[in-house]
């Protein structure tokens, strides 16, 4: 009764666990989207998504990544045998025993008419996937203890996922090893299933049970004369076995049975192989009813944000499709670390501190931040310089074995704070490039915002932006100006300049107006010169510094070398910093 009860409360959290994580696919969203995608539309979409792809030739593109990616994981075998062999032994192993014993009643018995979990293959195929997952948690606590991967971080979530898996597989283990030595559990089933209620022949079933089948009978003892042996194997033959096979097959149970066999009468007495079932069922349904609220609902999630991304394309998929697939992403992620290992930022960890710079890492923050949970200012802080840090280098979407397309993740994320007007030097950062080259999925009345904010906080301390009509006469030279900008090795390239036009030339921000110096003020080469000449107005005062994509065409093509997108960072800065005092 107890067991049924728990098993239904167990089961019922566990489907509303399941049908709350995927309801938040559809009502959340990571970073700005139209206002008109409401979450109808989005389930909407999808269905119409998924109908469309499985009635289309991309079905073949799903069963080949199904096979190769979600079934072999070959993604992982890329980058390490070890943790391929790790999720592989966890995975494959844990998966098989749900299917085979968890639910056995439901599968198992209706494959097999003749199904006993006491009977092989049955009882060492347990033992076997039992033993799978236990080595890879040894590997998994390997790699996090004793290898010490770089950047791989171990969280709370990574941790409970480790011990409840660990106590299921161990509970499970000495649960069997219990039972294989207990009296009582012998004289229970001999109660229920013995043909025969003579004591004599009782007894003989008992002293073959003792010698072969490692039971510990506190009345009967070895050795054995061989008449006795004979009489308990026909006994045997005719009550049990047609559903016990011999222990030994229980590799893993048995070993541990031999090794506490000496007290397994005190254990007995003690009445552990009850405690040890109840701790082992508990921890199974206490692990299922966790399961969709932990890190282990990537078991579902990873498979689905492989198969979605191998078939979406940005330019081509529904935008609700987008922001679903977002969304759901966040819950695919494993927290492998792969991400963090090939980011081309992560050393700026080490200086700052802040894990958010670490890919992996940002998206258990994210996860927080998507939630609407009640953030502090610090934690905002902390997500904010993760996300402004990433280069969009692309190498975590590349390696990730999920499949995320993280960088669009960032991106996303990066827009949604400068929309929310979270604090943000943008102009400085290398995000301004990033801005432009996303331009034309952006809202056009958002996205000059943030130019236009930095030009205002400049506006007091740069009369030239501030009264652009206004003629004001320009400064002498300042030699104090023109040390300031040789503050960087990069920066001091502008004296190679020679004025041959060719960064204004390729510039894409001059070629999109067909008067570039109205609405600029100067181009990139006159930048170079007015800096050269020490003319601090002219060279803190164009539109062109702050119009800048950092596409950095104007720095790869310059024939001398100068580091024009650098210098016109060093720029920024500057004014910016004046702007301040």
């Amino acid at each position: 009764m107890f067991y049924d009860i728990a098993l239904y409360v167990s089961l019922a959290i566990f489907g509303i666990g399941m049908i709350y994580k995927i309801s938040n696919w559809f009502r959340r969203s990571i970073g700005i989207n139209p206002s008109n995608i409401t979450t109808s539309k989005r389930v909407s979409a999808a269905v119409k998504g998924i109908l469309g792809t499985v009635f289309s030739g991309k079905i073949f593109i799903l069963i080949k990544v199904f096979f190769v990616d979600v079934i072999l994981q070959i993604k992982i075998l890329r980058e390490d045998f070890l943790r391929w062999l790790m999720h592989m032994l966890i995975y494959g192993g844990f998966m098989l025993l749900l299917l085979m014993h968890a639910l056995d009643s439901i599968i198992t018995e209706a494959l097999f008419s003749e199904y006993a979990s006491t009977l092989n293959p049955f009882m060492f195929l347990r033992d076997l996937f039992g033993f799978m997952v236990t080595v890879g948690i040894g590997i998994a606590v390997y790699r996090r203890i004793v290898m010490k991967v770089p950047r791989l971080k171990t969280n709370p979530m990574d941790s409970y996922a480790i011990i409840i898996l660990a106590i299921i597989m161990l509970s499970g283990i000495f649960l069997e090893a219990t039972k294989i030595t207990s009296h009582t559990r012998y004289q229970e089933m001999v109660e229920d299933y013995a043909d025969t209620d003579d004591e004599e022949e009782l007894r003989t079933l008992e002293s073959f049970w003792v010698q072969n089948f490692d039971i510990v009978s506190p009345t009967v003892k070895g050795p054995f004369e061989e008449e006795i042996l004979a009489e308990g194997a026909e006994m045997h033959d005719m009550s049990c076995a047609a559903c016990h096979s011999r222990p030994g097959w229980a590799f893993s149970g048995y070993v541990v049975a031999k090794i506490t066999k000496p007290i397994s009468l005190g254990l007995d007495r003690a009445n552990i192989p009850t405690l040890l079932w109840y701790l082992h069922f508990l921890a199974c349904f206490v692990g299922m009813a966790y399961l969709p609220f932990s890190k282990m609902f990537h078991i579902f999630a990873s498979p689905v944000s492989l198969l979605v991304n191998a078939v979406m394309e940005k330019e081509k998929s529904d935008p609700a499709n987008i922001a679903t697939r977002q969304v759901m992403e966040l819950d695919a992620c494993t927290h492998c670390g792969t991400c963090s290992r090939r980011c081309s930022v992560a050393v700026a960890f080490y200086k700052t501190g802040n894990m958010t710079i670490l890919p992996s890492e940002k998206m258990v923050f994210l996860k927080d931040y998507v939630s609407d949970k009640d953030l502090d200012e610090e934690a905002l802080r902390t997500i904010q310089e993760g996300a402004y840090l990433c280069t969009n280098c692309d190498r975590c979407t590349v390696v990730c074995p999920v499949g995320i397309n993280l960088r669009d993740l960032w991106v996303n994320v990066k827009e949604e704070m400068i929309q929310k007007n979270r604090p943000v030097p943008l102009v400085l950062s290398q995000l301004s490039f990033y801005r432009g080259i996303e331009r034309q999925y952006l809202d056009s009345r958002e996205y000059s915002k943030p130019l236009d904010g930095s030009r205002k906080a400049i506006a007091a301390k740069c009369e030239l932006i501030n009264r652009p009509e206004k003629i004001i006469p320009l400064t002498p030279i300042n030699k104090e100006f023109k040390n300031k900008a040789e503050i960087s090795p990069q920066a001091t390239t502008f004296t190679y300049c020679y004025s041959c036009e060719n960064c204004s030339t390729v510039c894409p921000v001059v070629e999109n107006y067909e008067n570039p110096q109205e609405v600029l003020g100067l181009l990139p080469h006159q930048i170079m010169r007015s800096l050269g000449l020490g003319l601090s107005d002219l060279a803190l005062g164009s539109n062109m510094l702050w119009d800048c994509v950092t596409c950095y065409q104007c720095q790869e093509h310059c024939p001398q070398g100068v580091k024009v997108t650098d210098i016109l960072y060093e720029l920024k800065n500057m004014a910016i910093k004046e702007a301040s005092l």
